[in-house]
């Protein structure tokens, strides 16, 4: 099981310098990220890659997608913030998109 308990400002700081391409939310409680595409076919298949994650890590983000772009969200609703679980899970999906 990942840990659930929020990170504090120097842990996620550190998080996220080895996370290309997330950035903290205004509100500093979720991490987000928006993968720009040449067309619509392409923004559903990420939105459905980062669901499939979210299944399979039982840690669900937040998706929208349009024509050219899906944006992925992730935080930890229960803690109230960011956790590991939400740096692991977006560290994933980086990995599955390189």
């Amino acid at each position: 099981m990942i840990e659930r308990t929020p990170l504090d400002t120097d842990d996620t700081t550190r998080a996220l310098e080895g996370l290309a391409g997330w950035s903290l939310t205004q509100e500093g409680r979720a991490i987000t990220r928006r993968f720009d595409f040449k067309g619509f076919a392409r923004a559903v298949e990420m939105a459905n890659l980062a669901a499939w994650l979210g299944n399979r890590h039982d840690h669900h983000p937040d998706i929208a997608f349009g024509w050219g772009y899906c944006a992925v969200t992730f935080t930890t609703h229960d803690a109230g913030g960011l956790t590991r679980a939400d740096i692991d899970c977006a560290a994933r999906l980086n990995a599955l998109v390189a």
